[in-house]
């Protein structure tokens, strides 16, 4: 759990290169923010456009700096951002919300009103108390449709529930650390990494950050633009998307969801669907792995080649220098076009020159996809975005 810790006193600069977000195919573009006077980049700007840009998150409100907790950061409006390199070689997110809740939750538990009380007695609240022991409360939360964190025992319903589904919770707001109560004339749920609150649409992040920068050890004071382009989704846009749909004017959260049983993609923003095409996935013995996802490394193009046993099944991946083992045969693509990997099989989106049989598994376990689709994909879905492949 992350507790007071004294503000970072060394720069970007000072810190060590394995802490610094690497090139994973993340867009080479800075981008200014007029609204907050800050600058985006690199795979925190990758990460914020999956993750629904200023619509979920909110916008910039400092540049790079090291967090309280060493690690690469950059402050929004309702999160703070950081590049966590444990996750690197992993299918879930790289970036992930600096797990703030526990530090906000003790200074709201711990705050003294100046008659010596605790401010409204908040530590005694049933709301710090996990209920999933109360059957009577447990009952409550079961009518909600909701369930219990098997981390902290506290409930995720209703609302709450609602916004956590829908953008990833168990990474990017992680275990709950209470119940929902009023604070400020607001229902609010602490976690790990942020506060919800109750909104008039529904569940939101409450903003934080701006209260406490100098804890968080940031800078808020507005940068000049200079030369910088100011962000507009039709600067990531190099490709025409095949279903016409105009996607520099939608919010909301990026999705890819792959079905292997109608060699199906569909693919949203927010609540619409962006592009529907029909791919082909892995051919037996090399199938498609199902699972959930997250594009993790991207190439513009790539040569892919390994090798096949007797029975066709892919046994390793090559290079120029790999040797054929005995008993198997190599295999080669060159220039592969618009690679975007999400699984640590090697499996990848990427278009095929090489066949126009969509509908129909056809790779070796990757998904291909016709040129057209994987050109606009390659723009439109940034580092971190979902990718879910079922049955």
């Amino acid at each position: 759990m992350l507790h007071a810790i004294p503000a970072a006193a060394m720069s970007i600069d000072e810190l060590d290169p394995s802490l610094i977000p690497p090139d994973q195919g993340q867009t080479e573009l800075q981008v200014y923010i007029p609204e907050t006077g800050h600058t985006i980049r690199g795979m925190i700007l990758d990460y914020w456009r999956a993750n629904g840009s200023g619509l979920i998150y909110g916008n910039p409100i400092s540049e790079p700096f090291v967090g309280p907790n060493g690690l690469y950061s950059q402050a929004f409006e309702r999160a703070i951002f950081q590049y966590d390199p444990t996750y690197l070689w992993t299918e879930d997110p790289v970036i992930r919300p600096m797990p703030i809740g526990q530090m906000l939750l003790a200074d709201l538990t711990d705050a003294s009103r100046a008659d010596g009380r605790r401010s409204g007695g908040i530590a005694n609240l049933v709301a710090f108390t996990p209920p999933s022991a109360d059957s009577e409360r447990a009952a409550k939360v079961e009518e909600l449709g909701g369930r219990f964190s098997e981390v902290t025992g506290f409930s995720i319903a209703g609302d709450f529930a609602t916004w956590y589904d829908a953008n990833e919770g168990d990474f990017y707001l992680g275990s709950p650390l209470s119940e929902p109560f009023a604070q400020r004339g607001k229902t609010v749920q602490y976690y790990e990494r942020g506060i919800l609150a109750q909104g008039k649409n529904g569940a939101e992040l409450l903003s934080s950050p701006y209260d406490t920068a100098a804890k968080w050890g940031f800078d808020t004071a507005k940068v000049d633009q200079g030369d910088i382009p100011t962000y507009d989704e039709s600067l990531f846009q190099t490709a025409y998307n095949p279903s016409g749909v105009d996607v520099t004017q939608l919010s909301g959260r990026r999705w890819i969801y792959v079905s292997l049983s109608e060699q199906m993609m569909t693919v949203y923003q927010g609540d619409t669907v962006v592009l529907q095409s029909y791919i082909s996935s892995g051919l037996a013995p090399n199938v498609t792995s199902p699972g959930e996802f997250h594009i993790r490394l991207k190439y513009p193009s790539q040569t892919m080649s390994g090798f096949t046993d007797a029975t066709g099944e892919v046994t390793g991946f090559a290079d120029d220098e790999t040797s054929t083992p005995a008993g198997e045969s190599r295999w080669e693509v060159e220039d592969v076009p618009d690679v975007m990997y999400f699984s640590m099989s090697a499996e990848a989106l990427h278009g095929a020159y090489w066949h126009n049989n969509f509908g129909n598994p056809m790779s070796h376990g990757c998904i291909n996809q016709p040129l057209d689709v994987a050109a606009f994909m390659y723009g439109w879905a940034p580092l971190g975005t979902e990718v879910t492949v079922v049955e």
